[in-house]
């Protein structure tokens, strides 16, 4: 057994041992501003990320590192408060920088997870889906020029070759559209390109981007998704869009406007997921 199987076991273990009841079917990863949904678990314990073995240790502002527990109108469910991003592993992105976020992903299906579901701040590439909407990933291009599967593959966790076709699950993203309507909310989707930052595009990278079919861009979420769909679990992605693409706009991006752009679609962010997690537990979701 490799040191990566003993950390995802110790850690799957340590957060069976720490919730108290029945283990969450769903996860759920909060991006960039988004940690704050987690407080409105109830009957909540916080594990930091620093208490699991080989979880990522954080450095953006906007995530705390925490992985918490709870219930959340009496269904039970985990937040993890924050990731770690590609742009934040080694310079030459050698396959053990990918070792905290394969632990991360792969300790929730090891401890009883069955689905993920993921939220990222994303830049619209339209000028219809302003900051503060919410789009559903439906399929995602790669464009970060690295992959978290690259190296030898650890049968233990999944597929030499996984299928990528479907990978943003088109049954939970029609459960989050009925969720959206009950809402009143406008839930857009579409196809998210994955840049691997940490500068924010160029404007003639977004032009490339919205050419070959993207709708949104991000910097996050898609090496999840892979490692997700490897070792077996079901996904769901949120883009909250928190700005405009370079070049769609007036104004020079940072990373205050992906805080402020987060804010912005916090309120109904949260009342979708509330919906959501709901639907999640009074359906067959958990086998989509």
């Amino acid at each position: 057994m490799t040191q990566h199987s003993r950390n995802v076991k110790k850690s799957a273990e340590i957060i069976q041992q720490t919730i108290k009841g029945d283990m969450p079917r769903l996860a759920i990863i909060l991006g960039s501003g988004l940690g704050s949904f987690a407080d409105k678990l109830e009957n909540a314990v916080t594990i930091p990320y620093k208490d699991l073995p080989g979880f990522p240790v954080l450095t953006v502002e906007g995530h705390s590192g925490d992985l918490v527990a709870g219930e959340l109108d009496g269904v039970p469910l985990i937040c993890l408060k924050g990731r770690v991003h590609t742009y934040e592993i080694g310079a030459a992105g050698e396959t053990s920088d990918f070792l905290p976020l394969k632990t991360m992903i792969r300790t929730l299906k090891a401890a009883g997870v069955e689905t993920l579901m993921t939220t990222s701040s994303c830049g619209s590439l339209h000028d219809d889906m302003p900051p503060g909407s919410i789009m559903a990933i439906m399929d995602h291009i790669n464009l970060m020029g690295i992959n978290p599967l690259l190296g030898e593959n650890e049968d233990e966790f999944g597929p030499r070759f996984p299928a990528m076709t479907g990978a943003w699950n088109k049954t939970l993203r029609a459960a989050l559209k009925d969720s959206a309507d009950k809402i009143d909310l406008r839930l857009y989707e579409g196809v998210l390109a994955a840049f691997r930052g940490p500068c924010f595009e160029t404007p003639a990278e977004i032009r490339m981007a919205r050419t070959i079919g993207a709708d949104a861009v991000g910097m996050s979420a898609v090496p999840e998704c892979i490692l997700a769909v490897h070792c077996g679990l079901s996904v769901l992605g949120c883009a909250v869009i928190t700005n405009m693409a370079a070049g769609m706009r007036d104004e020079t991006l940072s990373h205050e406007h992906t805080l402020s752009g987060a804010k912005l679609a916090h309120q109904n962010l949260t009342a979708l997921i509330e919906d959501f997690v709901v639907r999640f537990h009074n359906t067959a979701l958990a086998a989509a």
